[in-house]
């Protein structure tokens, strides 16, 4: 236990600390259910896009191998032009939030490529953007996963350290202060009684 001075103003010291703590703890408990409903969030939104994938792969297997033609699909038809990512905010933590992505025109001539192709193509950039979401859900639970980490250290910080040690020490200097207050009554009442034997 920390040395504590057996005071009036570290008494009210440690009162103003113990007010401190339990008006910040109800928001820090608040704050780490937040965190972790919307990690919840964020790994079922995880789970619907793996999901999704997952059937449009299946989905595009059983119908790709139907054709024969030995088509490779370049980088020049799945090209990215850009990819928009916004910063958004939940309980205070920065995160990415996937907006979409826009793919280069595709271009290639018609006579040479199988008629199926436009269909692979589309199918393809829908897997590839559901790749780029799920990217982006995995660093936002990362994000949210650290700051509940942080979050839930603060709150047993609180509860079982700082908030005990604080009524503690508010105890002992209350004890402390009342002996000393008992102490001093009891001796002005025996000096009161030995100048009143003195007097007489």
């Amino acid at each position: 236990m920390a040395k504590i001075k057996l005071t009036k103003n570290e008494l009210k010291k440690q009162k103003d600390s113990l007010k401190m703590y339990t008006r910040y703890l109800p928001t820090l408990i608040l704050k780490k259910q937040q965190l972790q409903m919307e990690i919840r969030k964020v790994e079922e939104r995880e789970n619907e896009v793996r999901s999704n994938k997952e059937a449009l792969e299946s989905d595009m297997e059983q119908w790709i191998e139907v054709f024969g033609e030995d088509i490779a699909l370049d980088e020049s038809l799945l090209r990215i032009q850009n990819i928009d990512v916004t910063e958004g905010n939940i309980a205070g933590v920065s995160i990415p939030e996937f907006q979409g992505a826009r793919f280069m025109p595709v271009s290639y001539d018609m006579r040479l490529m199988p008629l199926w192709l436009d269909r692979a193509v589309d199918e393809i950039q829908r897997i590839m953007l559901l790749d780029l979401e799920l990217k982006v859900l995995v660093e936002q639970r990362r994000r949210l996963a650290a700051e509940l980490q942080t979050t839930t250290q603060r709150v047993n910080l609180f509860e079982k350290i700082k908030i005990p040690e604080t009524r503690s020490h508010i105890k002992r200097i209350s004890i402390y202060l009342g002996d000393q207050q008992t102490a001093a009554v009891v001796r002005g009442k025996i000096s009161k009684r030995g100048i009143a034997r003195a007097a007489s």
